[in-house]
């Protein structure tokens, strides 16, 4: 089976009531490094992963997976949201849903849900209903989902922000697992000291346009633009 990746961004666009929200990306992720999107409230950062992931249509410009038809695509990359939806079943039920949707068969199916509830803690909780985990139980079972899937990249939306230091380091340790098994890991942060332990590589928007990329060490040590440098320093930027 052809790899998805790289995907590429060209000049991707997307305005919404009137209003541009995203300018003229130009972008391609790529096998390996892990890429984290910074930037101020409103810079695009959400948007820019909902355009790679599908869940909308750019306005002007267009997205390229690399050797693989739409929905062959589809099936091979996922995202994880602040707060993932719960279905009404336990914890087991909820990864063997995405799988059947997945098209997986049910004898693989058993051996797929017992290695992704191993693997992010959460086998002793596997009859459990899936909407009285607390929160940061959620959101590994939402990566359980993801790991089941055998996804190529995965896009991952702030996916600590409602969660405490414990729950955060859980989610941080899963995320670095799927990253070492393969998977391509592009994800967004407000939180500084968790980009510098997460990335790679750092795309930072400022107002819906990509103005800096670079790797990890060098965006903090030396920021080249104006707005980087400001955010870097935890000012407040303009939206």
């Amino acid at each position: 089976m052809s790899r998805i990746l790289p995907l590429r961004l060209e000049r991707v666009g997307y305005a919404a009531g009137g209003k541009t929200l995203v300018h003229d990306l130009d972008v391609m992720f790529e096998e390996g490094p892990r890429t984290v999107i910074l930037g101020p409230n409103g810079a695009g950062k959400s948007l820019t992963l909902r355009l790679c992931h599908g869940l909308i249509q750019p306005t002007t410009g267009r997205i390229v997976w690399q050797g693989a038809a739409s929905a062959s695509a589809q099936r091979r990359q996922a995202m994880v949201f602040q707060r993932p939806v719960m279905l009404r079943r336990s914890v087991a039920a909820n990864v063997d849903y995405a799988l059947a949707l997945a098209g997986v068969a049910a004898a693989e199916r058993r051996a797929r849900i017992a290695d992704a509830l191993e693997q992010t803690r959460l086998a002793d909780l596997a009859d459990r209903p899936a909407r009285v985990l607390s929160i940061g139980e959620q959101q590994r079972l939402a990566l359980a989902r993801v790991w089941a899937l055998q996804v190529e990249i995965v896009f991952l939306d702030e996916p600590t922000a409602s969660l405490d230091p414990g729950a955060t380091r859980a989610v941080e340790a899963i995320v670095n697992a799927m990253d070492a098994a393969g998977t391509k890991i592009v994800m967004t942060t407000h939180d500084l000291g968790q980009a510098r332990r997460m990335a790679d590589e750092i795309l930072f928007l400022h107002q819906g346009r990509l103005i800096e990329r670079a790797p990890v060490d060098e965006f903090f040590a030396r920021p080249r633009t104006r707005e980087a440098q400001a955010f870097v320093r935890g000012e407040l930027l303009p939206i």
